[in-house]
């Protein structure tokens, strides 16, 4: 997409769609489908400990302050977060032992298998939905996913 402004989609089995049109109905549709996967979860967890679960994991071993702002929430709802995710022993606090305000947290074994079970469980539901498309629509929805792939990528 360059610099000038889009109005029309060319679209091969129909005809130009207005672009603010297809805008809505795309953005209705995936947060229609991100509700649904939101609420396919196990563990007894919330999304947001699942959330903080795979953000420790991408990060590394964060403090709470990177956890916090990776979030992008305030420090002391995310110490409640790892309080719980802890009484759950699905994190581990380690405390700096030079600056004890520093706080890193990281994945136990228990939580990583938790964060793999509610990942499998949502791809199991996309999947289950999948299957129920022919298999040329289920070509389509590939070539699709790579465009939206290139449309979260864009800055």
């Amino acid at each position: 997409m360059g610099s000038g402004a889009v109005s029309e989609v060319q679209d091969n089995s129909q005809a130009a769609v207005p672009v603010g049109e297809l805008a809505a109905r795309l953005r209705l549709s995936v947060l229609r489908l991100s509700r649904q996967l939101r609420q396919q979860l196990v563990g007894d967890l919330t999304q947001s400990q699942v959330s903080v679960l795979s953000s420790v994991e991408k990060l590394g071993n964060p403090t709470l302050g990177e956890l916090a702002a990776y979030e992008r929430v305030q420090p002391p709802s995310m110490t409640r977060q790892v309080e719980m995710l802890l009484a759950k022993g699905l994190v581990a606090r380690e405390v700096n032992e030079k600056d004890r305000r520093i706080v890193r947290v990281s994945l136990t074994a228990a939580g990583q298998r938790i964060l793999q079970k509610n990942r499998s469980v949502r791809t199991a539901f996309v999947a289950d939905r999948l299957r129920r498309f022919a298999p040329e629509e289920r070509a389509r929805l590939g070539e699709l996913v790579e465009l939206l792939e290139k449309l979260a990528e864009l800055k």
